[in-house]
């Protein structure tokens, strides 16, 4: 197969192209001196797609391209550029896929678990229909809207609604590691907020899980079928540590930092990967204890 990957320098991206060969992977980027560093010269690198009038020539499109949610406050500014790095990409594959006579046979979008909004401790699938109508679900709903427009009968489409990916390699864990090697590491706010996550394993394994699976279309949760607390996470991690957890961030910190960002650390949402679980997948990483194994080493 051909497979054209958007935000393939990211942790997810980078992560699964070794994955997917012997297929032949395009990448779009705008910086390919970059992109060629972080994945190697044997990869075919498109740094635009105006050139491209149809995407006749690719079987697969992974759409994975957007500013990082996290790391700086939500201004006016700042959210108007999280917005359009996902929404304009996102409009731009629609639009080549439904301008080709034989487009992609398989879209996968990203999305998040932030669809939902801040949620209290409701098992939450992907039939859930009350979502807390904040800044998070406003961007992953339009997101969502736009990807769905490539369904047709020659086009099945996948939103992957990802929670906290967790890995050594890079991401929120390696964050985290760093206070909580110190022993300065505890639960964030209250603590009782769920935190809803993901092995970087069966992260990966789940979207070549979706490529090969051709049952597989609309909204699935990527997360893990054991959502833990903040509270619990936090000692999970500790105790793979050896460390203590004694120390508690308070929500005004964080409120200072971050701003309204806060909210995706301050609330959570309790998700289950229902429509995974019902096509077949196994997780490698179930339960939070096993996933920690890998900080251990």
């Amino acid at each position: 197969m051909k497979i054209l990957i958007t935000g393939g320098t990211g942790l997810i991206g980078s992560n699964l192209i070794p994955l997917l060969r012997p297929n032949e992977i395009a990448v779009y980027t705008r910086n390919v001196s970059m992109a060629e560093q972080i994945l190697g010269h044997k990869i075919h690198f498109l740094s635009s797609l105006s050139h491209l009038s149809n995407l006749n020539d690719y079987q697969v499109v992974i759409n994975l391209a957007g500013e990082p949610i996290v790391g700086k406050k939500w201004t006016a500014e700042q959210k108007h550029k999280i917005e359009q790095s996902r929404w304009s990409i996102t409009e731009k594959i629609v639009a080549l896929i439904k301008n080709s006579e034989h487009p992609p046979e398989l879209l996968i979008s990203g999305s998040a678990i932030g669809f939902y909004g801040p949620q209290d401790d409701q098992p939450i699938d992907e039939s859930f229909d009350e979502p807390t109508d904040d800044f998070g679900h406003q961007l992953c709903e339009r997101w969502e809207q736009l990807a769905k427009k490539a369904e047709s009968a020659k086009t099945r489409v996948c939103i992957v609604r990802t929670g906290i990916v967790l890995t050594k390699r890079g991401g929120a864990l390696e964050k985290m590691l760093t206070p909580f090697r110190l022993g300065l590491g505890g639960p964030i706010g209250r603590g009782d907020q769920y935190f809803s996550w993901i092995h970087l394993e069966d992260m990966l394994r789940g979207l070549v899980h979706l490529i090969d699976t051709p049952s597989c279309k609309g909204v699935f949760n990527f997360t893990a079928p054991n959502p833990v607390t903040n509270y619990e996470f936090s000692h999970a991690l500790a105790s793979a540590l050896k460390r203590p957890c004694f120390f508690k961030v308070p929500e005004a910190i964080l409120r200072l930092t971050m701003g309204e960002s806060a909210d995706l650390i301050l609330y959570g949402q309790r998700v289950i990967p229902q429509r995974l679980l019902d096509s077949g997948f196994q997780f490698v990483f179930p339960d939070i204890n096993t996933a920690l194994d890998c900080v251990r080493k």
